[in-house]
């Protein structure tokens, strides 16, 4: 079941262990302050200006006119600069921060950044072991693998004949980001994003800064990767003939480079390349999501970004690469998704709210009534399914965090994380293998996991108690009504009727009546600060204007401008 007793204490573990990681200041050799002369001149360069530079990207695109549009957005991070777009990258990923459509939009970027020069690469690697590479590599090739924003992989062979990757981070990165960070949590009450179709709903920018910030943090130390590789190899790969994943080289391994073992294959979006190497397409696909749903419901850690540069394909063998993102999910919350599905099939609205309330955290302005409404309008589009299989667990999962979303439920990371993973994952096999039904799988799945947990005898003991109960409260019910009767007939008993799903409403009036009432203080203390300057009230300025009728001017106009914005 997944995060078992054992299973979660091993991740409870890992995350205090990620918590104890301290990130150490990075301390540049000799040898690297050299190779990266001109670049450290720069960014100290650029570091005097960057304030000036980032309000003046924001100005271009406007964002003080309505907030970012979903586009605005991506185009200001891509003029921000690679920094800006790996955190626009990691944005893209949660749909718990920002609406889908800020999301979608966000995934369009591309880092566009040079690769490092080999001999800075080969110095970040001497500097992190204390070793030169041909103590350490008996080949190690220069061009890389593969180049991002934040660091780029080497192909190498150890001493001893192991082939790895080694994963090496750029100098200066970490703490660019660092301070773009602080820059940013300064300006980011400029800066309001809007959602669309929501009546101008500013999206609270400021926390989605502060999530991302942790999530950097987090990918910026190579170590927090590498104890989520031993995580994952550990639980969830539990037949190593029908799938793997890398090995961790620990002693290679610090907070700026990653080193694992390599794996010669090629992208399962290669499919010309594993026909011809006689590959069976669908028996690759097939262990693959099977693989998955083993993560996801029986371990309950899973790869939460399984695009298709992350799965290969090695002599006819898939491998898990990259868990710089791995998501959890308990037995409780995979309970609720089921209970949501057979909420839509028996068509029970109460059942569904439930299942929501239970999966997210309700705020004060969730109204159940108003939930229960918009669950049975959803409802309505599944009246004529009747079974599991009609139905597509990627869009009512879609459509439930819509729900939950309109109705200010917040729902927790894994959840949206889970979705996500999802949605990408039948991506892969639709176009690896498109005749396999990743859905059949995954009900044929949760059916055996019913049939495991179905406890006849507890099952029957439960149903004896809850109808026991309401037997006791059912013969209650005579003495109840004489109580009520007897204490209207004596004027005991109040009746009050209350009025749901107008609070909205009367918050955004008794907001424009605020803020137009100090608009209209504003105008009064401006015209009597006007009237002031005609006289000699003491004490005077040398220009002959009383210093109170000056404040008074400036007060106004200060007051006037916060109400006027607080109106839009």
């Amino acid at each position: 079941m997944p995060l078992n007793d054992k299973a979660q204490k091993m991740v409870d573990k890992l995350e205090t262990e990620k918590e104890q990681i301290k990130h150490s200041t990075e301390e540049m050799s000799a040898e690297l302050k050299r190779l990266l002369e001109s670049e450290i001149n720069a960014f100290q360069k650029r570091e005097k200006h960057r304030s000036t530079e980032m309000i003046a990207i924001f100005a271009r695109h406007n964002f003080y006119a309505n907030g970012f549009t979903p586009q605005e957005l991506r185009t200001t991070l891509e003029d921000l600069g690679p920094t800006y777009v790996k955190i626009g990258q990691i944005m893209s990923s949660r749909v718990d921060l920002l609406p889908v459509g800020y999301c979608r939009e966000l995934a369009k970027l591309r880092d566009s950044v040079k690769p490092l020069d080999p001999a800075v690469a080969k110095a970040v690697i001497e500097q992190e072991t204390g070793k030169k590479n041909d103590e350490i590599y008996s080949e190690f090739r220069d061009e890389p693998l593969g180049s991002a924003s934040i660091a780029q992989v080497h192909y190498g062979v150890l001493k001893d004949g192991t082939r790895v990757v080694t994963k090496i981070q750029r100098p200066l990165i970490a703490d660019m980001m660092r301070k773009d960070f602080v820059l940013l949590n300064k300006l980011v009450d400029l800066v309001n994003i809007v959602e669309e179709d929501s009546d101008e709903q500013v999206i609270d920018f400021k926390s989605v800064i502060r999530e991302v910030e942790r999530v950097t943090k987090a990918e910026l130390d190579f170590r927090v990767e590498a104890e989520n590789t031993r995580l994952f190899r550990k639980k969830c790969i539990d037949d190593e003939e029908l799938i793997s994943c890398p090995t961790v080289i620990d002693e290679l391994t610090t907070e700026r480079i990653f080193t694992m073992t390599y794996i010669d294959g090629c992208s399962v979006a290669n499919t010309e390349k594993l026909t011809a190497d006689g590959c069976d397409l669908d028996e690759i696909g097939r262990v693959i999501v099977d693989s998955y749903l083993h993560q996801v419901l029986d371990v309950g850690t899973f790869h939460a970004d399984p695009h298709q540069g992350n799965i290969l394909v090695s002599h006819g063998k898939p491998y898990w690469i990259d868990f710089g993102m791995i998501g959890h999910v308990t037995d409780k919350d995979i309970d609720l998704i089921q209970d949501a599905v057979k909420a839509l099939l028996i068509q029970d609205a109460d059942s569904l709210v439930n299942a929501v309330m239970g999966m997210g955290a309700a705020s004060e302005k969730t109204d159940r009534t108003m939930l229960t409404r918009d669950a049975e309008m959803f409802i309505q589009k599944y009246m004529n399914v009747k079974s599991v299989s009609d139905i597509n667990a990627i869009e009512v999962f879609d459509e439930v965090m819509s729900l939950a979303a309109k109705n200010h439920v917040s729902m927790p990371g894994r959840f949206t994380m889970l979705a996500r993973s999802l949605t990408t994952l039948e991506g892969v096999i639709e176009q690896l293998c498109p005749d396999l039904n990743i859905f059949d799988m995954l009900y044929d799945k949760l059916k055996e996991r019913a049939r495991q947990n179905m406890n006849i005898p507890r099952e029957l003991f439960e149903k004896g108690q809850e109808l026991v109960k309401a037997g006791k409260k059912a013969a209650r019910i005579p003495l109840l009504a004489s109580e009520v009767l007897e204490g209207m007939v004596k004027g005991k008993t109040k009746v009050r009727f209350e009025l749901s799903g107008y609070e909205e409403p009367l918050n955004r009036i008794f907001h424009f009546l605020r803020y137009t009432v100090l608009t209209l203080v504003a105008l009064v203390l401006f015209i009597g600060s006007c009237i002031l300057c005609t006289t000699d009230f003491k004490p005077i300025l040398p220009n002959g204007v009383p210093l109170l009728a000056v404040a008074g001017i400036v007060f106004s106009i200060a007051l006037a401008i916060f109400s006027i914005k607080k109106l839009k």
